[in-house]
């Protein structure tokens, strides 16, 4: 199959003189916003592509998440992380990884001298129309929480819609059918997950230098990332590069951050590129919450056809979404 866009051979691809110097001199990053409802699909594609190459972020707008179904969202997580702590320690998160993960919990950075990141979570995985008697999810009181779950279900579904869109773009991109991440069964019994999110507004003197999440790249295949405003979120788009050059992700009305995750960056053979990228603490309280749209568990990711030729093999062997992620998973909370 001929290439509509020539693959670069490099482990990550270089950005582009001009990105290079403003990395160089940091500030915030301008990234593509793509309009998921623009009659332009080639337009769109090339953004996606361009983004995906460069720096692994992009914006998206007309996405479908309604104003009202974000407000909802916010409000149900600011009322459960007001909790007291021993209250939110009740629904800990489980071996499935469901539920609360208190501040500390978590090390996304292995060197950080610090015992943990700032934040606290909590994870949600998709919710059936029907009560399932395994569900791993844990949820907090209904009488306390009426609307929690109506409003995470809510939150899957329009979220898994506005990234089967982007998925669609990202396969055009790479020269595929749209539906492609569809046909091979990459989003049936996927393993989409929100993760509601809560960074303090302040911290300890012990604590200083800390993250609210430490530098990671996000382990599947695409994150969606819906914030309140505050900034702190920033990306290192040269991971091998020393020192290294943080800039900052602003914040667009109206828009989600979506970003690139590992799977992905294996599946293209680095073609597209999965950012580090951090929290850092800005004196004020933060929430976000981030949709992970992982492939079902058993799914078999192997480098595309369109991402390898004879002067650029496979980097990296096959191995199904789900041992990817449990491997990762088990070395973030070891």
């Amino acid at each position: 199959q001929a290439l509509l866009h020539p693959v670069r051979a490099g482990p990550c691809v270089q950005a582009s003189a001009e990105a290079e110097q403003q990395a160089m001199a940091g500030g915030s990053l301008d990234l593509p916003v793509v309009d998921l409802a623009s009659p332009d699909l080639k337009s769109a594609v090339d953004a996606v592509r361009k983004a995906c190459v460069e720096s692994g972020f992009f914006y998206v707008t007309n996405h479908g998440i309604q104003d009202g179904l974000l407000e909802a969202l916010f409000a149900e997580s600011k009322k459960f992380f007001e909790l007291p702590l021993e209250e939110k320690m009740l629904l800990q998160r489980n071996s499935a990884h469901r539920g609360y993960t208190a501040p500390y919990a978590e090390k996304l950075d292995a060197s950080s001298e610090f015992q943990g990141d700032l934040k606290e979570s909590f994870y949600i995985g998709a919710v059936g129309d029907v009560d399932m008697p395994n569900d791993p999810n844990q949820w907090p009181p209904k009488e306390r929480f009426p609307s929690w779950k109506d409003t995470m279900k809510l939150y899957h579904a329009a979220a898994l819609a506005a990234g089967k869109r982007i998925l669609s773009l990202i396969a055009l991109s790479l020269d595929l059918e749209a539906e492609f991440f569809q046909n091979i069964g990459a989003v049936d019994c996927s393993s989409e997950v929100i993760r509601l999110l809560h960074y303090p507004g302040e911290v300890n003197e012990s604590d200083n230098g800390n993250y609210g999440a430490s530098a990671h790249s996000d382990y599947g295949m695409i994150t969606l990332l819906a914030t309140d405003g505050t900034p702190g979120l920033q990306i290192c788009r040269e991971k091998d590069r020393h020192p290294q050059l943080w800039e900052d992700v602003r914040h667009v009305d109206g828009t989600l951050i979506v970003n690139i995750g590992d799977l992905l960056e294996r599946w293209t053979n680095c073609v597209f590129r999965s950012t580090l990228h951090r929290v850092v603490a800005v004196g004020r309280e933060r929430y976000s919450a981030a949709y992970f749209l992982d492939p079902r568990p058993d799914l078999v990711v192997q480098c595309l056809e369109s991402c390898c030729c004879d002067a650029c093999p496979p980097r990296f062997p096959p191995i199904t979404a789900g041992d990817y992620l449990k491997e990762r998973l088990s070395a973030t909370y070891k």
